[in-house]
């Protein structure tokens, strides 16, 4: 069955039902950047699949994901896609610093520079990263208004924006997604930002749907990850509280063996099980991994499945260890 499509919002932008995260073909994971060969095959095979939205950020190596973006669009491909990146933890104003920056100027400096390292025209969602605390969200908003009124950008988002800032937002400028971590491992977005979202006809992309892939069942210790690896990092891995969240992985598993399936596939069914307004964007690097997860969109969990999995417990830590920039 090919990879249906659906429609992000009222904003009418159009992207497969499962999007794929480049970010750790670049960033932050285990053997980012070291086949950008292998990843290029895996984009190509995405999009083989049906996939058509593809998620990177400026921050994210930085810059040499959006690059790895533009060559594996090149010989006419771009059309054929659905580009989102992300602008505001990177100060453009200040030598290019890691930082919060959502001001009109800083905004028209990102979106400059992603534009060259994607070697396009347009991009067809810019989100900010994170929300700027000393930036009204207004005025960043007129900034992007005025980049879509150019033909520079289609559409805009926000990600890990709380519901009072998507409110505020979407009376300057209708939203078109929303971009926050949600998966079994993460149902904070249930409580306000999606209830927000959809009564606004805003779209929602969960990102880290695999729960940084710790949901596949693949990670059991911090020895499997490089020293330099941002889960090592992340308080839900550290000590005890891996081996605490390993339960969750094991009650995925056992419906996983009932369904015939992979526990990754499990989760992401769950979520598509959610809603129909729901983009994820699993990331990999591997092509093993992709059609796994694409194949995802036809697993059929039964009610009984489904409700168990929505028994499973939070899981036993923060999930950044610094969650101030999160849900301004």
């Amino acid at each position: 069955m090919a990879l249906m499509t659906i429609t992000l919002g009222t904003q009418k932008l159009e992207v497969s039902r499962l999007g794929l995260g480049c970010m750790g073909m670049s960033a932050f994971y285990t053997g980012a950047g070291a086949d950008d060969a292998g990843s290029i095959r895996t984009i190509h095979r995405a999009m083989d699949l049906g996939v058509t939205f593809f998620d990177t950020a400026e921050i994210y190596g930085p810059y040499t994901n959006e690059e790895l973006l533009a060559r594996a669009f090149a010989g006419g491909r771009r059309d054929q896609v659905v580009i989102a990146t992300k602008f505001g933890t990177i100060r453009h104003r200040s030598k290019d610093e890691r930082g919060l920056d959502g001001s009109p100027e800083n905004v028209r400096l990102s979106v400059e520079g992603s534009l060259k390292r994607l070697q396009t025209d347009r991009i067809d969602l810019y989100y900010q990263h994170r929300m700027d605390p000393g930036t009204p969200i207004e005025d960043t908003v007129g900034a992007l208004k005025e980049l879509i009124e150019e033909g520079k950008i289609r559409h805009y988002g926000l990600s890990e924006a709380a519901p009072e800032t998507i409110v505020r937002a979407n009376a300057v400028h209708p939203v078109t997604a929303v971009q926050t971590e949600y998966s079994l491992w993460t149902r904070d977005p249930e409580a306000e930002v999606l209830p927000t979202v959809r009564e606004l006809g805003i779209g929602f992309v969960p990102y880290s749907p695999l729960g940084r892939g710790f949901l596949t069942g693949s990670i059991r210790s911090l020895d499997q990850l490089a020293d330099d690896d941002f889960r090592r990092f992340n308080p839900r891995f550290e000590g005890d509280n891996l081996e605490a969240n390993i339960r969750i992985v094991e009650q995925v598993d056992e419906v996983a063996r009932e369904a015939g399936a992979k526990p990754g596939q499990v989760a992401l069914a769950w979520l598509l099980s959610r809603g129909d307004d729901l983009a994820p964007i699993p990331g990999t690097r591997r092509v093993e991994n992709l059609e796994q997860n694409v194949a995802a969109a036809d697993l059929d969990l039964t009610p009984e499945q489904l409700a168990r999995l929505d028994a499973v417990a939070a899981p036993v830590g923060d999930r950044y260890a610094d969650m101030s920039p999160l849900n301004k």
